[in-house]
């Protein structure tokens, strides 16, 4: 018993000394924060005209000199966050002149030797300002730091500092196979973090999307989206064709997203594809590509056995126009199943919008539309937000 007290005391004793312990270091910590502020703001107040300087220059014809005299750590890292700061800011020639003088003033050769610091903490924080001042020196150590690294937000800082700071293509192709190598569903990050790069971007979307890696191709495709590169438009035709599944997809997407003239044979081949993507991304487009031929297509289409491209179908239809809103409604009365279920859904939300157009040929459309949907259900008016019609195909009375 005894034995069992002195223990629990002991027990006591320890977490006693450990909350101590922790309240001490929290301190420490705070402490040591509000030094760096001090020093921080001290050092931005002691160079403030150089800052002025530098920003009154940048866009003359003049080299710009580094800052005066000797620089201790703490300044040197006021001036390299401030630098950075106003890298990210600035484009074209400014920008190039704030690369310069950051190797002026010797900033990029210590967080390249900090890169093989003990501290992991700080071969990551190197990482960062590496890539913010676009070192293209410190791309071969950057390059050996992410192999050494695990997937996770650290190899992600380091992959995003060499898109920065490389100079060539293959050092980027490089660290997008790597990044593709940990096996993670990242093609839309590590498309943002191509985009980041000062290369020639439409050049080097042209080459991935050529490369034998479905992977990287998946990477350009998704970098493509918002991006007009009228050079690439032959690879994504090609890719449309593609045997792989998910590079067609995205390819599909793509180019139908950039509002070409299709033409029949090539709205069938899309409309039967095998994959469920390709089939939902090209009944979206015909409604958005006000393409009324497609018309049949997408009636058809509303008995496929994909929700995404069922729903798809009746809100293109939707949108072209009488015709389209018309096989709508003769789907609701003579369809069953799925494909009644998705054209009365589309028609109940386009008969709940009478409230919502206020422009004149908004208001004309509606009316049109209306007078349809009356002829074939017999309904004058529409409540909001209810289901215009209940047909069922064993009869009975719905009119409760």
């Amino acid at each position: 018993m005894f034995s069992n007290l002195a223990l629990a005391y002991m027990f006591i004793y320890i977490c006693l000394g450990l909350i101590i312990l922790g309240i001490i270091l929290l301190f420490q910590m705070k402490i040591k924060h509000n030094t760096e502020q001090k020093q921080t703001a001290i050092y931005k107040e002691k160079h403030s005209d150089y800052f002025v300087y530098v920003q009154a220059h940048l866009y003359d014809d003049v080299s710009l000199e580094p800052p005066p005299g000797n620089l201790n750590q703490w300044e040197r890292r006021v001036i390299q966050d401030k630098f950075i700061e106003w890298i990210e800011q600035f484009k074209g020639d400014a920008r190039t002149k704030l690369i310069d003088l950051c190797k002026e003033a010797d900033l990029i050769e210590p967080e390249i030797r900090a890169l093989k610091s003990f501290r992991f903490s700080r071969r990551i924080e190197a990482a960062y300002r590496l890539g913010g001042m676009r070192a293209e020196r410190a791309v071969p150590a950057l390059e050996m730091l992410l192999d050494r690294t695990p997937y996770g937000p650290s190899a992600i800082i380091i992959a995003r500092a060499i898109a920065k700071s490389a100079d060539r293509p293959d050092q980027i192709r490089a660290m997008l196979s790597k990044l593709l190598s940990y096996g993670k569903p990242i093609h839309h990050m590590a498309a943002d973090i191509l985009l980041e790069t000062r290369l020639d971007s439409a050049d080097m979307l042209c080459k991935l999307m050529d490369d034998p890696n479905s992977e990287l191709v998946k990477v350009a495709l998704v970098a493509m989206w918002g991006q007009a590169v009228p050079a690439v438009v032959p690879v994504l035709n090609r890719l449309v064709r593609s045997k792989q599944k998910d590079v067609r997809a995205e390819a599909v997407k793509l180019y139908l997203s950039s509002n070409p003239v299709l033409k029949d044979e090539t709205i069938a081949q899309l409309m039967n594809d095998s994959e469920w993507e390709v089939r939902a991304a090209a009944a979206k487009a015909l409604g958005q590509l006000h393409a009324a031929r497609g018309i049949p297509l997408l009636r058809t289409a509303l008995q496929d056995e994909s929700w995404h491209v069922r729903n798809s179908s009746a809100e293109s239809l939707s949108m072209l126009g009488e015709q389209g809103f018309e096989a709508l409604c003769e789907v609701a009365i003579n369809g069953t199943g799925a494909a009644r279920e998705s054209a009365l859904y589309r028609i109940e939300l386009i008969m709940a919008q009478e409230r919502e157009h206020k422009a004149l040929d908004q208001m004309l459309a509606f009316n049109k539309k209306k007078l349809l949907y009356e002829s074939y259900f017999g309904i004058e008016s529409i409540e909001p937000n209810k289901r215009p019609v209940q047909i069922a195909s064993t009869g009975g009375d719905y009119t409760a």
